[in-house]
């Protein structure tokens, strides 16, 4: 569909050259039509990007176009005007699929206003779109992989969050991609094109953070020869990427609460402040809450990084994506490493799905890498993995160690006695979630298996 061609649907002359030549100076191109039956004729080989219908007409109404479009071309947007202002038309118009109704005699702005929302509407459902497709096949963003729920969901987030500026905060424990998460939205975004400068906090020693970020002027500090562009200078308006931001210092999250506020910063040693348009995309693993009610995080740049938050799931919540993340991870090493290793043998599958990883990702990569390394074939066997000897490893489907098996038994039963046989309680001290918790008691033996359902 062409995104500045515009489908003048009216039987009234007036309205179809007012129309077309006010949003002609607004730069559309515009293409009118006397009919609905016309109009449905025509609209393949037009190609509008929106249709503009009036309700009653002679023939066909324009409810019945609104419709007969919906069905042949749902990604068309359609707004209906009609002067007779009734509630039974407006229902039936945002029933059938309207994307916005509107009264005659038609206000010019407001028209125009009601097409730019339109026009955004239309990229940021095609966005949604492709975000969809690429989780649904092979349920991948980039480097992002998972048909979970909760990863699907994600995917979602990130396109609409894409199409706006607000801050994001991404949550999760270390490893799980929290980076990766704010790449997809940062070249999903309108402003794609604009660097990424990513950082990680706890990297910078803490008197050189405020300098790294916003730059500094020669003679600053002892060092500053000459004057340096900080990040937020880099980025544009692109994105900057604050990693570990829950162990930033309080002096400089006083600052950054300026940069969010005013969209403003100082160079240290500068006696004028800056101007920035960068997007802020902010990430940690810590508890921010618990660190706001301890004093050691600003409560208002806490509300303020998180307009929109996005929770990454741990890899030992989203075990159906392991198959998956290992496939994938695995052909992506093979072509780096030109490596004949790209398939898992049944029961290194078995020990990957059933290993806790706390370390994510990131640790199932360095894991895969080294399986390849050590691999003398296509196949990844047990042996090349490894995870026998890694710790935490609890919950091997066949443990070597029956010792190990009993202790962790043991442990799964002192642990319920004392939460007194609550299991929410339980999977908070055990660290784990309910479906994994359940898994141990039958692996166990504490409760029976469930059934088929019947």
């Amino acid at each position: 569909m062409n995104g500045k061609r515009i489908l003048v649907v009216d039987d009234d002359a007036a309205i179809r050259e007012t129309l077309a030549r006010t949003l002609s100076r607004s730069g559309y191109e515009v293409i009118v039509s006397a009919s609905a039956e016309d109009a449905l004729s025509r609209i393949q080989q037009i190609d509008p990007g929106l249709v503009i219908t009036d309700v009653r007409m002679s023939g066909m109404n324009g409810i019945e176009l609104l419709g007969l479009i919906r069905e042949r071309i749902p990604d068309l947007n359609v707004v209906v005007i009609t002067a007779f202002e009734d509630m039974r038309t407006a229902v039936s118009a945002m029933r059938a699929g309207a994307f916005d109704y509107l009264v005659k005699p038609l206000d010019l702005d407001q028209i125009e206003l009601v097409i730019e929302r339109c026009f955004r509407d239309r990229v940021q459902r095609r966005r949604l779109q492709h975000l969809a497709s690429e989780a649904a096949e092979p349920y991948s963003l980039g480097q992002i992989v998972g048909r979970e729920p909760a990863m699907i969901a994600i995917y979602k987030t990130i396109g609409s969050v894409s199409a706006s500026r607000a801050p994001v905060l991404v949550r999760g424990e270390t490893g799980t991609g929290k980076e990766l998460i704010a790449r997809a939205i940062h070249f999903n975004s309108d402003d794609a094109r604009e660097p990424f400068v990513a950082l990680n906090c706890t990297a910078i020693p803490e008197n050189l953070l405020e300098a790294e970020l916003f730059g500094h002027v020669k003679g600053a500090f002892t060092g500053a020869v000459n004057d340096r562009r900080g990040r937020f200078a880099l980025a544009g308006r692109g994105t900057v990427f604050l990693d570990e931001i829950g162990d930033t210092a309080p002096v400089f999250q006083t600052k950054l609460l300026r940069v969010l506020q005013e969209h403003e910063y100082h160079p240290v040693g500068a006696e004028r402040g800056e101007r920035t348009e960068a997007r802020i995309i902010a990430a940690t693993h810590r508890d921010l809450e618990a660190s706001v009610a301890g004093g050691r995080f600003r409560e208002d740049l806490y509300f303020r990084l998180r307009v929109v938050e996005i929770v990454v799931p741990p890899l030992r919540e989203r075990r159906d994506d392991i198959a998956l993340l290992a496939d994938h991870i695995l052909s992506r090493l093979a072509r780096e490493m030109h490596h004949d290793a790209r398939a898992l043998a049944p029961a290194a599958l078995r020990q990957l799905t059933e290993y806790d990883w706390p370390g994510n990702i990131r640790e199932l990569e360095n894991t895969l890498t080294r399986a390849v390394v050590l691999s003398r074939g296509q196949t990844i066997r047990p042996e090349d993995l490894a995870l026998g000897r890694l710790t935490p490893s609890v919950a091997e489907t066949e443990p070597s160690d029956d010792s190990l098996r009993a202790a962790e038994r043991a442990h799964v039963i002192r642990v319920l006695k004392k939460a007194g046989g609550n299991k929410r309680r339980a999977t908070r001290m055990l660290g784990v979630s309910r479906s994994r918790l359940d898994r141990l008691l039958v692996r166990h033996g504490l409760v029976a298996a469930p059934g088929p359902e019947v």
